[in-house]
């Protein structure tokens, strides 16, 4: 009898070579740049990158000797920077920060930034947005919402050391050379991403909460009430109390202004909100059934039932993808 083993969830990459324009061309692709420009140093040039993890977190590590400068972007990710050697900075004006051995720093997230570095032996950690949102809102309560990382706080000395403590760790399970399981992946993942929650100082934004067009005044406020409480055991009744009106008033306004009921709209915000848990999932890190009831969905088959009409496969399904 044989026993499948698990997939190992990890890609890796890696390029090296001696020609600066080409260098400058794969950074440019691999950070999203724009007007990248390079120049020698005193040291003979070669440049080496390197890429290893899953579509959730990975680590990358980059040897540059030589300057280059910029613009580039964080993308639809998170990212961690420091170095073992040399430096640079990023931003400009009174948003610049430099960083060098000792140093991490966060790269901007609110668009591209201005970048300067040379001579670098420098690591990263890449976090994909959705899940250190996803991560932050379980800590902070609440809806995942855009992260801002204040560049001009320096960490504490000892949130430095939790943070490269994990590093560490995480280091020995993505860059090994054993197998590593999609549960240790995931692991991995959610320890390095509560560390980095904890070590650098950040304010979470309000979601967009997409308001149906017609609702307004209570409406409005009580939709948006909606998904700031959906976490919580709150009910029609209680949204009804929040914006001064009975539950059949509110019953009224909801089916006269966007067509639908308030218990309808609360039960959809929850689903998205399952289905954003699911998305953020492994199977073998959750199941199903654990989320659905978190959300208030106690009966199983009504709940993938209803699922499936909103979205057009069932929250089994949602979490294999």
């Amino acid at each position: 009898m044989s026993i499948d083993t698990p997939i190992d969830p990890r890609t890796r990459f890696e390029t090296a070579g001696t020609d600066l324009g080409a260098a400058l061309d794969m950074f440019g692709q691999a950070y999203e740049g724009a007007g990248f420009v390079g120049g020698h140093t005193d040291r003979p040039f070669s440049y080496r990158f390197r890429v290893v993890g899953d579509d959730v977190m990975s680590f990358r590590s980059t040897v540059f000797d030589a300057r280059a400068a910029g613009q580039a972007s964080s993308g639809d990710e998170y990212v961690v920077v420091w170095t073992s050697e040399g430096g640079g900075v990023i931003g400009s004006g009174q948003d610049e920060v430099r960083y060098g051995p000792g140093t991490p720093v966060v790269f901007p997230t609110d668009g591209p930034f201005a970048f300067d570095l040379q001579d670098v032996r420098q690591s990263l950690v890449h976090f994909d947005k959705r899940f250190l949102e996803g991560v932050a809102s379980e800590v902070h309560g609440g809806s995942a919402g855009p992260l801002v990382f204040d560049q001009a706080a320096r960490p504490r000395r000892e949130d430095l050391q939790t943070w490269n403590a994990q590093v560490q760790r995480a280091a020995s399970t993505i860059l090994g050379s054993g197998p590593v399981s999609p549960i240790a992946m995931a692991e991995t993942a959610r320890a390095t991403a509560l560390a980095m929650l904890h070590t650098f100082p950040h304010r979470q934004l309000a979601p967009q909460v997409p308001v149906p067009q017609g609702a307004t005044s209570r409406v409005r406020t009580a939709i948006e009430y909606m998904h700031a409480f959906a976490h919580t055991p709150i009910s029609t009744t209680d949204v009804a109390e929040h914006v001064g009106l009975s539950v059949r008033g509110l019953q009224q306004a909801f089916q006269r202004q966007v067509g639908t009921a308030p218990n309808a709209m609360l039960r959809g915000v929850r689903m998205d909100r399952v289905r954003e848990e699911l998305l953020r999932g492994a199977p073998g890190q959750l199941t199903v059934a654990e989320v659905a009831v978190r959300w208030g969905f106690a009966h199983l088959g009504r709940f993938s039932a209803a699922y499936h009409q909103r979205f057009g496969e069932y929250p089994r399904d949602t979490l294999q993808r």
